[in-house]
């Protein structure tokens, strides 16, 4: 059999797997290997060779590498708890700062339980057991449910197309995992576990620093946003997929899409109480990554700020940029568009505080094709009871508007800060949901395929923890555009386009495991969908659209 590894074709044994095939180089490998790719499909280290494969290891610096260590940390947990506390009743929250937030709702998180939790962990990891994939038939697993009495994993048998279940093992200790796991609990050498709030934080390494960790950094406004949605959606009683599903199943989605965008409706007239609150400000600032929701979002808060005498007036970040050749370059040498040094920061400071003081200015378009700025005789100027709203990925950075004076700003930062979960140890990420937003809104409105999307994400995500994430702590006021029904919506859209993605692509694996999450969502027929809803920015028929 041959297999096409490190750009050499090799000839080896039929059933061999890959961590005997590539134990040399596993071994001598700068960075921990995690896992690997055969024909760019997601596959364990000890994965069977069979046929003809492209192979290709994945070690930590990747971003499934560094997915299969958590999630191996988190199976370490569990079963650690389990020995000490077999009655404990874990979830796990949150991702913050290359940690996971957990708590454990019917006990009392101390200092003790966790030096013991760790303590039994290291030991764990120390004896490099075994974690074994096992997978049951259908009425099997249905047997083994009903004699184990848990819900670990019992998703899986809603699935109608998955003739399997699978469970992964370590000694007596079982617990499902949505995605590829580490072979054996020695990979996952390095940790921390501290005490957190109510709960706990595990901790691992960066993906730019793998064999240390970092000091943390608090998201002190994150978690309270994430609170806030996490306590409201209890006590709706719709906190994982599971209980989604039995709500669309009793159809009671109807109800449960108009309390979700009513919150919305609630928490957008706060930010508005406190922005009209605050008598000086003059500039509202909103940033966020991408597929946050932003321009429905600015355009609802303006709707709001008019019902507190301010009129909204638009200025475009956009229009500000440097002539072409003035432009900064990235690493590769090209053109760096999103760096703040793009943008004129000298007259877009100049003309702002023009306008605060009540002059007019002379407002540019920027021409993208000449790459430099043209004036079309296009004045502005802003009345009393006008404020501006700019919308931009620097926005939260006071370099941006350096030369306006800090109690004149008011910061927003938006993102669909995902709270809802597979179950209590699978959690949905927050950059997930974004990316199935933004997969069916470049093929509704900008005719890009899911292949296109899937193959930007990285440098799209490289930009936005450059020049948004490091400053989300800054802003005054955090809206969650994430709405708990939503991936039940999207999956009609995004589940066609991420099909017709093959296994010759190097985003198949993403493609794949996109697929199978929305698979795990009951349908939910956007009708009842309000014009108004954030939602509409990706699915259509918004009212906002011009």
């Amino acid at each position: 059999m041959k297999v096409l590894y490190q750009d050499k074709e090799i000839e080896t044994k039929e059933g061999i797997r890959v961590n005997e095939l590539c134990e040399a180089d596993i071994q001598k490998a700068t960075n921990a290997v995690m896992g690997c790719r055969v024909n760019n499909e997601v596959k364990p280290l000890n994965y069977a060779l069979h046929d003809r494969a492209k192979l290709e290891l994945i070690d930590y610096t990747n971003k499934d590498g560094k997915r299969i260590y958590v999630r191996g940390l988190l199976f370490v947990m569990g079963k650690a708890f389990s020995e000490l506390y077999p009655d404990a009743l874990l979830t796990v929250d949150y991702q913050l700062d290359n940690a996971m937030l957990c708590e454990v709702d019917n006990k009392t998180v101390t200092d003790e339980m966790i030096a013991k939790v760790k303590e039994r962990m290291n030991e764990i990891i120390q004896k490099d057991l075994p974690i074994v994939r096992k997978e049951m038939k259908r009425e099997e697993a249905e047997s083994f449910y009903n004699k184990e009495r848990t819900l670990k994993g019992k998703l899986q048998l809603d699935l109608k197309e998955e003739k399997d279940v699978t469970f992964y093992f370590c000694d007596n200790y079982f617990n499902y995992f949505y995605g590829v796991m580490p072979i054996s609990t020695g990979h996952l050498k390095i940790f921390d576990i501290i005490k957190y709030r109510q709960g706990f934080l595990i901790r691992y390494p960066s993906k730019q620093n793998p064999t240390q960790l970092a000091p943390y950094k608090e998201c002190n406004k994150l978690i309270e946003t994430l609170d806030d949605y996490e306590k409201v959606h209890r006590v709706l009683n719709v906190n994982t997929i599971y209980k989604l599903n039995r709500v669309v199943q009793e159809h009671k989605a109807k109800e449960c899409i108009l309390v979700d965008e009513a919150l919305h409706e609630k928490r957008i007239i706060e930010i508005a109480n406190q922005i009209a609150n605050r008598k000086n400000t003059k500039v509202v600032l909103i940033a966020g990554p991408t597929s946050s929701g932003k321009t429905t979002f600015a355009k609802k808060l303006g709707i709001q700020l008019r019902l507190n005498g301010m009129k909204p007036v638009t200025i475009s970040v956009d229009n500000y940029f440097v002539e072409r050749e003035e432009t900064p370059r990235d690493e590769f040498g090209n053109y760096d568009f999103e760096s703040i040094h793009a943008i004129d920061l000298k007259l877009f400071n100049d003309h702002l505080r023009k306008l605060i003081e009540g002059e007019t200015i002379l407002a540019p378009t920027f021409d993208f094709l000449s790459g430099k700025k043209v004036y079309k005789g296009n004045t502005m100027s802003l009345a009393k009871d006008e404020i501006l709203v700019i919308e931009g990925i620097h926005c939260l950075n006071d370099e941006l508007t350096s030369e306006i004076d800090k109690s004149l700003k008011f910061k927003i930062y938006i993102s669909a800060l995902t709270v809802l979960n597979i179950d209590y140890y699978n959690r949905i990420s927050t950059t997930d949901t974004r990316l199935v937003r933004r997969i069916v809104r470049d093929f509704n409105f900008r005719g890009y395929s899911a292949l296109h999307t899937l193959a930007m994400w990285d440098s799209v995500n490289r930009g936005e923890n450059r020049n948004i994430f490091p400053f989300q702590e800054e802003a005054d006021a955090m809206f969650n555009s994430s709405l708990v029904y939503e991936l039940g919506v999207l999956r009609n859209y995004a589940m066609p386009l991420l099909k017709r993605i093959g296994n010759i692509h190097p985003e198949y694996s993403e493609a794949k495991r996109l697929y199978r999450l929305l698979s795990y969502f009951e349908p939910i027929d956007p009708k009842y969908i309000p014009n108004h809803s954030l939602i509409r920015e990706f699915i259509g028929d918004s009212v906002f659209e011009e």
